[in-house]
């Protein structure tokens, strides 16, 4: 497959600045990080809505809710080890509690981060944003997605989490699709298995699904970039459609996608199924695609899982 690439950190930046240039009252927040999570574009443009709080994650989070209590649209920014692990008592209780319009998007999700290591691989936001009552979370697959969930959550009322990476990401969707908000999108169909994945990880599972048609093995991929509210409906259908489920994330394999669609499973119709992602350890320091072979997490980590789901399957 060839693909073109595209940084979805971009994408958001300029999706920020154009809402502002239609809408007054949206305003961004950052913490010393805008040149990389490109909320600076926004500031370049509207630097009286365009507030660069430093090095102080918990204040973001605290000033955010006190502008979106005055009637303000917020957009609130840093890298998703910050934004979520080093803000969580604010964000509860001051956001999620109150359900606040405030929309944190936090970019360098997973171990896709690379080089910077372990200490700055988010691998369990995921899992703390979806555990938060009144937050609803999305991981855009790719820069089309991007500016499609920004705009959807500028317009909807209350507190979202949108997690981006900070690798370019290929385009696997066109312009000219749709975002709804809370469903799965199928990728492609498929009869003896269903891939469900997340974020980088769905361009990884159409690439395995490719490869493992010629095997023989039929696998549906599904993009799920709304992890919560999830799509009950898609999952029960392709788990009754394949009898076999697999999900693949940059994420935890505990707290994650994984876990969402497992819940769903045996809560309505049990099926066989394996989870693709960090084996609940912390990450190392590399290249952010070297790292995903090595956790197995790339193409050959998903069809070696699928191959295996399918024998058991049997």
């Amino acid at each position: 497959m060839k693909w073109e690439y595209e940084s979805p950190r971009k994408a958001y930046g300029e999706t920020l600045v154009s809402l502002g240039k239609e809408r007054e009252d949206i305003v961004v927040l950052d913490a010393d990080l805008s040149t990389s999570t490109k909320t600076a574009m926004f500031g370049q443009e509207f630097p009286e809505r365009f507030f660069n709080v430093g090095l102080q994650e918990q204040n973001v989070m605290g000033i955010a809710a006190g502008l979106a209590r005055s009637g303000k649209t917020v957009f609130a920014s840093s890298f998703a080890v910050f934004a979520t692990g080093r803000a969580y008592d604010q964000i509860r209780q001051s956001i999620a509690y109150p359900q606040l319009n405030v929309k944190i998007v936090a970019t360098h999700g997973g171990v896709t981060v690379g080089e910077d290591g372990a200490s700055h691989q988010m691998i369990e936001d995921i899992g703390l944003m979806c555990g938060l009552p009144n937050f609803r979370v999305i991981v855009p697959v790719d820069s089309n997605e991007v500016r499609r969930v920004i705009r959807f959550v500028a317009s909807e009322k209350g507190p979202f989490y949108v997690r981006l990476t900070r690798p370019a990401l290929p385009t696997i969707t066109s312009k000219e699709d749709d975002f709804v908000f809370g469903k799965g999108m199928l990728m492609r169909d498929g009869e003896d298995i269903a891939i469900i994945a997340t974020g980088i990880e769905v361009s990884y599972s159409l690439l395995a699904a490719e490869k493992l048609k010629k095997e023989g093995i039929d696998a549906a991929v599904i993009n799920m970039s709304t992890i919560k509210p999830i799509d009950k409906e898609i999952i029960i259908k392709y788990a009754r459609k394949t009898g076999a489920i697999l999900t693949a994330e940059d994420h935890n394999i505990y707290n994650g996608l994984g876990s969402r669609v497992a819940e769903v499973l045996v809560e309505n119709y049990p099926a066989w199924m394996l989870r693709v992602g960090m084996p609940d350890k912390f990450g190392r320091s590399g290249k952010w695609n070297e790292l995903l072979a090595y956790y197995e997490m790339d193409e050959n980590g998903i069809m070696k899982a699928a191959r295996k789901l399918v024998e058991v399957r049997k």
